[in-house]
């Protein structure tokens, strides 16, 4: 436990284990429906080649991009790489518009990333119409048909893990202007079948982001850090590598 300013934070810390990059933390943020223990098959993927992984438990009630910057000057993190999938990437977002000199490079899997101009909320709204869309099973939203038709055991384990984390307020206001001052490296991921970000709308953050990369992965849903775990491991490793 990280005992932080008005709260306590659960986390998991390999503080270093390894070689070739232990200087290099790598802070992973989870979906609003996960936990940190939905990152079990990133953990030794990362920490065997050096990287120091660090992952935790967001408060239900706190302010996300606080609580980050906290627990980065609780660690004694000066710049980090920094991985949001779903709700933890619209964090991620928000923490580097915040504190963009903490931020080594940005990953940003699944995710809508919160942007609050008109054209890109009502794009949504035709994307995911309510109640309708909600009404959806959770495992069904956010597990792409190629996973669950295959992965009856990944999906059970994954519902097993899941948790809701009730939506919490941006620290900025997160536009298509702001997204364009993200100085940043950048990697966007998605998968082909993802209900909220589907490829078209991946392409339209990768034209707002200045210095970014785009992936889009096959036969893959809302949750590709869980359904295609090699593939999105082994592109976030070789983007952290090049910076």
């Amino acid at each position: 436990m990280a005992e932080l300013p008005g709260t306590g934070i659960k986390i998991q810390d390999t503080a270093g284990e390894g070689t070739s990059f232990a200087s290099h933390p790598v802070v992973f943020l989870h979906a609003g429906s996960g936990s940190a223990r939905m990152w079990e098959n990133q953990v030794m993927a990362f920490t065997n080649v050096g990287y120091r992984f660090i992952c935790y438990d967001r408060p239900p009630n706190g302010a996300p991009v606080d609580d980050l910057e906290a627990l980065a000057q609780h660690l004694g993190l000066e710049r980090f790489h920094l991985v949001g999938t779903a709700a933890g990437g619209i964090i991620a977002v928000d923490y580097a518009l915040s504190y963009p000199q903490r931020v080594r490079s940005l990953v940003i899997a699944n995710s809508i990333v919160g942007v609050q101009d008109e054209d890109y909320v009502a794009m949504s709204r035709r994307l995911r119409p309510s109640p309708e869309f909600n009404a959806l099973p959770v495992e069904v939203r956010e597990l792409g048909p190629s996973y669950r038709a295959a992965n009856p055991e990944g999906t059970r384990r994954w519902s097993e893990l899941a948790q809701h984390v009730a939506s919490q307020p941006s620290k900025n206001r997160i536009t298509w202007a702001a997204l364009e001052t993200i100085e940043a490296p950048t990697l966007l991921i998605t998968g082909d079948a993802d209900l909220y970000t589907p490829p078209s709308v991946l392409r339209m953050f990768a034209e707002r982001f200045p210095n970014c990369e785009s992936l889009v992965i096959p036969e893959c849903g809302h949750s590709a850090f869980w359904e295609q775990p090699e593939a999105f491991t082994r592109a976030v490793l070789d983007f952290l590598q090049k910076h």
